[in-house]
């Protein structure tokens, strides 16, 4: 599906409906769902080889006195549910089982001078030492390594030529990693060891005034052209890594196979990185040398615009929305098949807490698609553990809030 028929569809619904255009239109079409999926850590080498690793880019241990740092609020507030139903956007940390909400975003379209707008995000992050979400305007994207001591970092000012790696505990950059070609996205590897890094030509969040959307009321810019040019995979500890170029292609009536933001991520297991495509295959794969690779069996039937993902044994998979008129429910699917194999309550699957757990939006009984709050559903219940608050659905800053997930 490309974007002319993601906001064909949109407004379709709204019509169907017979409800208003809200004033945020185009931003709720353009807005990237950003798949957070959490794996397991198998085994004791491995578990002691990640915490090794994030040791690395952000040292635990202070050198001075041979003792170990100060521990993060995330390990610190160690129960299996923290939830704050009553705060929205959140105020302090939400977790469930080996997931929390590591950050969250806010976005607004910032009009440029010459009539072009920028899909602006305004982070707030996890503040380790105190265990509440405090504002870092200085990044324009981030993501969270396990352990949730280390996040990847960009400027303001995308594509930028270098990352940064941010150290949770203190609040300071710890390195910088410079790279040739300007980068516009990042993502941590399962095991934080490496960091796929998207190279763009020009801004991807730029909307383009001279390709404008319309609802029938208003008009604005739409989706320009995408830049993307390819993409890094880089090594936490040393910062070396290789660039590979990707190119974009265009289909009928000169339609791109991507969207003008299309980041790539890491296979379940970490040893491939994909791209989300706009029309079949939907997603192709390829190694760290820029090589194609064969969609791995696990994955053949997920879609990179569902989130969730596999599960951390890779047993099961989230699906997309599977709800009525009158209730809403998501699927559970077979990886292997893309079978059903469960329903639960819930809008949209964000990211497993474990094997049978999962964090998921869920609409407020009466309202609309937008009503919405974080809750913990179990595979096989219909009972959900409220996480936070309704989302408000209305246009105003701040209260359209994104979530980003990490392992804890």
């Amino acid at each position: 599906m490309n974007m002319a028929d993601v906001v064909r569809d949109s407004l379709r619904e709204q019509a169907d409906q017979g409800a208003p255009v809200p004033g945020d239109f185009a931003d709720r079409v353009l807005a990237v769902r950003r798949r957070r999926r959490t794996r397991a850590i198998v085994g004791t080498s491995l578990a002691v080889a990640t915490a090794a690793l994030v040791a690395v880019a952000v040292p635990a241990i202070d050198s001075d006195s041979g003792e170990e740092g100060p521990r993060p609020a995330s390990e610190l507030q160690s129960g299996d549910v923290l939830a704050h139903p009553g705060q929205t956007p959140p105020r302090e940390l939400i977790a469930a089982g080996r997931t929390a909400l590591a950050a969250y975003s806010t976005s607004k379209r910032v009009m440029q001078p010459d009539g072009d707008a920028v899909f602006t995000r305004t982070y707030r992050l996890l503040d380790q030492k105190t265990g509440t979400y405090r504002e870092a305007p200085r990044w324009s994207w981030l993501d969270v390594a396990p352990g949730m001591r280390t996040a990847a970092v960009l400027e303001r000012g995308l594509p930028t030529k270098r990352i940064g790696l941010l150290n949770l505990i203190t609040g300071k950059v710890e390195r910088w990693i410079p790279v040739k070609h300007g980068v516009g996205g990042v993502e941590f590897s399962p095991d934080g060891r490496k960091l796929v890094a998207t190279t763009y030509a020009d801004d991807p969040d730029r909307l383009d005034k001279d390709r404008p959307m319309s609802d029938g009321k208003h008009e604005e810019p739409g989706p320009a052209d995408p830049s993307r040019t390819g993409f890094y995979v880089l090594d936490v500890a040393s910062g070396n890594g290789s660039w590979s170029e990707v190119k974009t292609k265009t289909g009928e009536f000169g339609i791109a196979d991507i969207n003008t933001r299309q980041d790539f991520t890491f296979s379940h297991d970490g040893s491939l990185v994909y791209t989300g495509l706009t029309s079949a295959p939907h997603q192709q794969y390829y190694d760290f040398e820029g090589r194609k690779r064969s969609t791995p069996a696990k994955e053949k039937h997920l879609r990179w615009f569902v989130d969730g993902g596999l599960s951390p044994n890779g047993k099961l998979a989230a699906g997309d929305f599977a709800g009525g008129a009158k209730t809403t429910a998501t699927e559970v699917l077979d990886p292997l098949t893309g079978k059903r194999v469960a329903k639960i309550p819930g809008q949209q699957l964000l990211a497993w807490a474990d094997d049978k757990r999962l964090i998921a939006w869920d609409i407020a009984p009466g309202t609309s698609e937008y009503r919405n709050r974080l809750v913990l559903v179990t595979i096989g219940s219909k009972k959900t553990v409220p996480l936070s608050g309704y989302r408000s659905s209305k246009a105003d800053a701040g209260s359209r809030w994104t979530p980003l997930f990490a392992e804890r």
